[in-house]
C-alpha cells in the first residue's frame, strides 16, 4: 500500500502526509539570465571545497555594512516597491553574518540540545542574497554519508557538499505549480475565484463543485493531505483516486486551513488539462527556461549520471534502499515521476534567482514570468480570520498567500514579517523571501538522509533566520 509517508508517526501526525513531495521531467532550457553556480563543467560552475566535510565558503572580507538589508516600510502588497532589471550576482564578498551561519550550519551536523540523539542533517547549503547580491553561500558536511541499512559509509565513499549540490526540493514544488497558475490568471485563462471544476471536470465529489482555484493555492478547499493508492496497478486509476478525493471530514471549502498535498496535485492537472502540455513540459517551457535555471529540473537522473557529485542524497532506510537523484516522496514515484505537490530537485543559487523574480514583481532577465499585479495578489493573505487545523505544528497561523506561506514564525523566526514569503519542503528544504526587505535565504538540508524520523528541521531554520534578523540589520 502507497500512503503518505508521515503517517507512520501517529495519527497525531496524518494530516501532514501531504507534504510529500512529487516530481516529473523536465529538460532545463536556456534561458536569458545565467544562474550563479551552475552546472559542473560549465561557466560560473563551482566544485566543493578543499579536503571534504569541512565547510565550504568563498569570498573575500567585506566591508563594513555590507550585506545590510534595506530598511522597508510596506505593510500590504498593495505597499511594495518592486525593483525590475535586478540579477542575481555571484559571491564575492561575504558579509560578516555568513561566518556565523556557517557556525551554525555546522553546529547541526551532530547532535545538538534540541536533537539530542541524532544530528540534525548529513550536509547543508544556505544562501542570502540581497537587493540581487549574495552576500553568503556555503555548504557543510556530505551530500552523501549513509548507505543503505543505514549505515555510514566508508569515508573514501562519502561525497561532501557542495554550494551548487542539486537537492530534492519537495514541497517547494508547490511553489512552481502556483506559479503555473498564476500565469494562467494573467492570461485569462484561469478565473481564481472560479470553481476548479470548470477546468477539470473529473474534479468530482459532494461539495466539491464549492472549492475555488483560489482556495486550493491557499489550502482553504477542504482537500485531505494526501491520498491511498492501495490496490491500484495503473496510473490513471491512480490519477483518479487523486482528482476524486472526498473532502475531509466535517471539512467545508473556504472556512479552514489544513494543508493539502491533494490540492496541489489537483492544480498540477489543471495545469495540464488548460495548457495542453505535461506538467514537466509547463515548468520547463513557462518558469526555469525563461529565467535560465538550468539545475531546477524534474527527475535529474534523465539528465545526470546518478553519480554526480552535486546529487543530494536522502534516505537510506532498507525498504527503499538509498535515494538519490530519484524523488524521496513514494506517492510521486507512484504517480510515474511527475505531480505539482512537490519533488523538484534544483540549487540554492536556482531559487535565489526565483526570489528574485518575486522580488522584481514578476520579471527577471528581461523576461515577465508574472505581472506584477498578479504577484501583489499572490501576496495578499487569503485566510484573514480563518483558523488552521495542523496537527504537527499546532501552534502556527492560517496566514497564507496564493501558492506560498505568509509570515510563519515556524520556519521563519525573526525574519517574519507581514510581507515575508516562503516554502518548505519535507526533505528539509527551505526558501524565504521578504520582497520589502529584498532579501532572499535559502536554506537546503538532507535532513531525511538516512532517516528522516531522526530529526525536526525546523529547528535550524528558525536559528539560520534569528542569526540573519540580526546581521541583516
Amino acid at each position: 500500500m502507497i500512503v503518505a509517508r508521515r503517517t507512520v508517526l501517529g495519527t497525531g501526525l496524518a494530516a501532514a502526509g501531504a507534504l510529500l513531495a512529487g516530481c516529473g521531467r523536465s529538460t532545463p532550457t536556456m534561458g536569458a539570465a545565467r544562474p550563479v553556480g551552475e552546472s559542473a563543467g560549465l561557466p560560473g560552475s563551482e566544485s566543493p571545497a578543499a579536503g571534504s566535510p569541512s565547510p565550504s565558503t568563498s569570498g573575500s572580507a567585506a566591508p563594513p555594512g555590507f550585506g545590510k538589508a534595506p530598511k522597508g516600510r510596506a505593510t500590504s502588497p498593495a505597499g511594495l516597491t518592486f525593483t525590475p532589471g535586478r540579477v542575481v550576482k555571484p559571491l564575492g564578498a561575504t558579509a560578516a553574518y555568513g561566518a556565523t551561519l556557517t557556525q551554525i550550519m555546522t553546529r547541526y551536523l551532530a547532535p545538538t540540545p534540541d536533537n539530542p540523539k541524532y544530528p540534525g542533517y548529513a550536509g547543508a547549503v544556505a544562501l542570502v542574497a540581497v537587493d540581487g547580491q549574495v552576500t553568503a553561500h556555503s555548504a557543510v558536511g556530505h551530500a552523501l554519508r549513509y548507505g543503505t541499512g543505514p549505515a555510514e559509509l566508508p569515508s573514501a565513499q562519502r561525497v561532501p557538499m557542495r554550494r551548487d549540490a542539486i537537492f530534492d526540493l519537495a514541497s517547494i514544488t508547490k511553489v512552481f505549480t502556483a506559479l503555473l497558475v498564476l500565469q494562467l490568471a494573467d492570461q485569462g485563462k484561469v478565473d481564481l475565484d472560479a470553481p476548479v471544476v470548470r477546468y477539470l471536470p473529473e474534479f468530482t465529489g459532494a461539495g466539491k463543485d464549492a472549492i475555488t482555484v483560489a482556495m486550493v493555492l491557499a489550502h482553504t478547499g477542504a482537500l485531505p493531505g494526501g491520498v491511498s493508492f492501495s490496490g491500484l496497478t495503473t496510473m490513471a486509476d491512480r490519477w483518479a483516486r487523486v482528482v476524486t478525493a472526498p473532502l475531509v471530514s466535517g471539512g467545508v471549502p473556504g472556512t479552514t486551513f489544513r494543508y493539502s498535498g491533494v490540492g496541489l496535485m489537483v492544480l498540477g492537472r489543471l495545469v495540464e488539462k488548460v495548457t495542453g502540455q505535461a506538467l514537466d513540459a509547463a515548468v520547463r517551457d513557462r518558469i526555469t527556461g525563461p529565467l535560465g535555471m538550468r539545475n531546477t529540473m524534474f527527475k535529474p537522473l534523465n539528465q545526470i549520471s546518478g553519480s554526480d557529485p552535486r546529487l543530494v542524497a536522502t534516505e537510506a532506510r532498507k525498504a527503499r534502499g538509498l535515494t538519490r537523484g530519484v524523488v524521496h516522496d513514494d506517492l510521486c514515484l507512484a504517480l510515474g515521476g511527475v505531480a505539482g505537490h512537490a519533488g523538484m530537485f534544483g540549487t540554492a543559487s536556482d531559487l535565489a534567482i526565483l526570489g528574485q523574480m518575486l522580488i522584481n514583481g514578476g520579471e527577471y532577465g528581461g523576461r515577465r514570468i508574472l505581472s506584477e499585479k498578479i504577484v501583489r495578489r499572490m501576496l495578499v493573505n487569503a485566510n484573514q480570520g480563518l483558523p488552521a487545523i495542523d496537527a504537527e505544528r499546532p501552534g502556527r497561523s492560517s496566514t497564507h498567500g496564493l501558492g506560498v506561506e505568509l509570515q510563519q514564525p515556524w520556519f521563519m523566526g525573526k525574519l517574519a514579517r507581514p510581507l515575508t514569503f516562503g516554502h518548505t519542503g519535507f526533505t528539509g528544504t527551505s526558501w524565504l523571501v521578504d520582497p520589502d526587505r529584498r532579501v532572499v535565504v535559502v536554506l537546503l538540508t538532507n535532513r531525511a538522509h538516512p532517516d528522516w524520523t531522526r530529526a525536526n528541521p525546523d529547528k535550524p531554520r528558525v536559528a539560520i533566520a534569528d542569526a540573519l534578523a540580526t546581521g541583516l540589520g
